[in-house]
């Protein structure tokens, strides 16, 4: 599974809230609104789309298996780094910094 086209979009922090996410999953399905959260560990924990509909939660989209969840985390991830500024320049592709992140 090749995920690419990954953007995170920083809001201001709440309740561990701290950005959205999305992705294009092998150059054919795009996944968006994917909220990202940080853990008391600083890890970042990835929180996909649900609609209520009457009484129930219905999924909106998630990865079905563990793989896929790994593949679509490491990539969220490492942009996460990328745009919070929690990586050197040896593990940054391009050593984006943005001084201006949140809506």
């Amino acid at each position: 599974m090749k995920v690419s086209e990954v953007n995170v979009v920083p809001i201001r922090p709440k309740d561990g809230l701290v950005a959205f996410a999305s992705c294009v999953i092998d150059d054919s399905l795009y996944l968006g609104s994917i909220a990202v959260h940080t853990r008391p560990s600083g890890e970042y924990r990835l929180v996909f789309p649900t609609k209520t509909i009457g009484d129930a939660r219905v999924n909106v989209f998630n990865p079905i298996n563990k793989s896929a969840g790994v593949v679509i985390t490491e990539a969220v991830t490492k942009k996460c780094d990328e745009v919070f500024g929690k990586c050197d320049e040896e593990n940054c592709d391009d050593g984006h910094r943005d001084t201006n992140l949140y809506l």
